[in-house]
């Protein structure tokens, strides 16, 4: 496989022009025992990591690319020992083990609300409900692969399923063209255990304004390289996005409120004029990115209604026809139509008739209600998820805003019926839990498939890969949870372990259902989702940098400007060479940057969750700004570097 890489076609097509995956026309294996084994363990592993991460920061990282690195180490290994294996091989292994970081998400942004409730939910009852959620999510995927993945390719860049794509490729073709990789890997690293480790830099490199408006961007390998693998046009909508609530949204509430002389609800104890930047864009402009993110999602909806028909004829009449799937291409193989819709209806029906799962309401109408809504909520934002991370990616996914939505919808319904009390918030939670979910796992379940459209794997077994994920890292997620609340000093919500998104999750279903939610603020969102349409910006990506910090918009720009002026006024071959070398280079970056949160993750839980002291250098504020932006040109150069510096062979 020496010299193998991907054509220019796996990133965009000029007219006339046809994508051939990689391995087309060879019969390799795929769906394997050592595949499947290394898939699970590793997706246990990263699944537990990036929950202890996401209670304490918020966060989740992406982990498609660091588990396909760690697949083609493992790999290597078994080959030393006579045992073969083949790219797709490593492909199944990655998007079995990705699968658990989407789990992570869901779980983490929602469960914990119900410890903070002083509720103590039985880890049977969550992890079932996380598999369902995650089944339900795959499997509503699968209808729209064939126009979302294969039909809009060169429209939608699925950014880290076609980093993750560069990553295998340049490990099994060995030589030159793994090495921008492995140096991006190492940078990555490198700059994460300085700037997160260490914490020899700070993190975000800001200047503030008047008015508590400021300019910042991340010091973030990841987010950078994720930059440059986006390009210009897409970053740029992003940053416009965090540039309005960082520079006028905010800046017009402080402003605003200067004559206020009570605390404006959701904060209970700041003056407006008292708050921080930090502050406001917490309580107050986070609700506005959320109706922003709910109307671009249901803009995006209207528009994929003839995509979504489409899907379903061709899915119907798959049933009708009974067409042999033998003779489909193997590329363009999924599971059936009628599988997807016969286990989707089991799935609902378990968490209709099945007591102890879906709240704790003992009413099988009531959990009738709360599984159609379920059903509706997941279905719009698996459609809006899947197409979302096409533009951004997982990492930068906006689903909790997605979250809020569900619940804002849920808990009004459950407030009209009279389902107010704490069994009620906690059954509306529980759906919140289950369309998180099943949008996050989406959205992962996309970028596996963009990936092996691009290898030339079979989506009918990775599709079967992806159920095996959610399965196997569900039950592993949700014990993390329970342990964690039982030993942390302070429990989930208190000061090691705040979980911040979960926080937010309570905060809007007590808002509704105790009629006390700020909807000014979220039909505010809704507002600036309705202006970007209309002047045909694209809403979602749009309403992402309203939601996202500036700093880590900022950090994305920085990354497609550098690719921006990398190619400009290039020949098109060398323009296409910097385009190549630099994503291989940037995919790098976000996996050696994925690689190292884990592994920060998995010191401070071993630690016994004390925090990582760091040794920040005692420097004056304006020395440490300008240490910050040191490293991010240090980053910028080393990408300039790897873009330029490798000549065709």
């Amino acid at each position: 496989m020496n010299g193998r890489k991907l054509p220019s076609t796996a990133y965009e097509l000029k007219e006339g022009q046809e994508f051939v995956p990689l391995t087309k026309g060879q019969t390799l294996t795929e769906l394997t025992v050592k595949a499947v084994i290394s898939g699970v363990l590793l997706g246990m592993m990263f699944g537990a990591a990036n929950t202890y991460l996401g209670l304490m920061a918020g966060l989740t990282i992406s982990t498609s690319i660091p588990v396909a690195v760690l697949t083609v180490v493992a790999f290597r290994l078994f080959t030393a020992f006579g045992l073969q294996h083949s790219i797709l091989e490593s492909n199944m292994s990655q998007t079995i083990g990705s699968a658990s970081s989407s789990v992570a998400s869901g779980v983490l942004f929602t469960i914990p609300a119900l410890f903070i409730w002083g509720m103590t939910p039985a880890w049977r009852q969550t992890t079932l409900l996380a598999m369902c959620g995650g089944l339900i999510g795959v499997l509503a995927m699968i209808p729209l692969r064939r126009y979302l993945i294969k039909r809009e390719h060169g429209n939608l860049p699925y950014p880290e399923g076609m980093a993750c794509a560069e990553v295998l490729v340049a490990a099994e073709g060995g030589g030159k063209q793994a090495h921008p990789v492995f140096w991006g890997i190492g940078v990555g690293m490198l700059f994460q255990l300085i700037t997160n480790g260490f914490k020899f830099v700070t993190r975000t490199f800001h200047v503030d304004l008047a008015y508590r408006a400021s300019v910042s961007a991340s010091v973030s390998p990841p987010l950078i390289g994720v930059g440059y693998i986006l390009g210009i046009r897409i970053s740029t909508v992003m940053v416009a996005g965090g540039a309005l609530s960082a520079l006028v949204i905010i800046p017009a509430i402080y402003l605003w409120g200067q004559g206020l002389t009570a605390p404006l609800y959701p904060e209970t104890e700041l003056l407006i004029r008292e708050m921080s930047a930090d502050e406001i864009w917490h309580r107050y402009v986070r609700y506005i990115g959320a109706g922003a993110v709910a109307t671009g999602g249901i803009i995006t909806l209207i528009r994929s209604i003839p995509t979504m028909i489409e899907s379903f004829k061709l899915g119907l009449k798959q049933i009708t026809a009974n067409i042999d799937q033998n003779a489909v291409d193997r590329t363009d193989r999924d599971l059936s139509f009628k599988t997807v819709i016969v286990w989707i209806a089991v799935i609902l029906a378990i968490l209709t008739f099945v007591p102890g799962i879906l709240g704790y309401i003992d009413s099988i109408p009531v959990r009738l209600v709360a599984s159609l809504l379920i059903a509706v909520f997941a279905f719009f934002f698996v459609t809006v998820s899947s197409r979302i991370v096409g533009l951004v990616g997982v990492t930068s996914n906006p689903t909790s805003g997605m979250t809020i939505a569900t619940l804002l919808g849920v808990s009004l319904i459950f407030y009209l019926a009279g389902w107010t009390d704490m069994a009620g918030k906690a059954t509306a939670l529980m759906v919140g839990t289950a369309v998180c979910i099943a949008a996050s796992i989406a959205g992962d379940t996309s970028q596996d498939l963009k990936t092996g459209f691009v290898l030339g794997a079979t989506p009918r077994l990775q599709q079967i890969g992806e159920l095996a994920g959610v399965i196997t890292s569900a039950g592993v997620v949700t014990m993390v949870v329970a342990l964690l609340h039982n030993n942390v000093e302070g429990g989930l919500g208190g000061a090691e372990l705040p979980a911040p998104q979960a926080m937010l999750m309570k905060l809007v279903i007590d808002g509704v259902l105790d009629q006390s939610l700020p909807w000014a603020f979220i039909l505010i969102g809704v507002g600036i989702g309705i202006v970007a349409s209309f002047f045909k910006i694209p809403v979602l990506a749009f309403a992402v940098g309203v939601y996202l910090p500036l700093s880590t918009m900022g950090a994305v720009f920085i990354g497609g400007v550098t690719r921006f002026f990398l190619t400009r006024r290039q020949p098109e071959p060398e323009a296409e060479r910097r385009r190549e070398q630099g994503v291989l280079f940037g995919s790098g970056l976000v996996g050696g940057g994925g690689l190292t949160g884990v592994v920060l993750a998995l010191w401070v839980a071993a630690r016994g969750g004390r925090p990582i002291e760091g040794y920040p250098p005692d420097l004056p504020g304006a020395a440490e700004q300008l240490l910050a932006l040191v490293t991010v040109g240090a980053i910028v150069g080393l990408i300039v570097w790897a873009a330029t510096r490798y000549q065709e062979a």
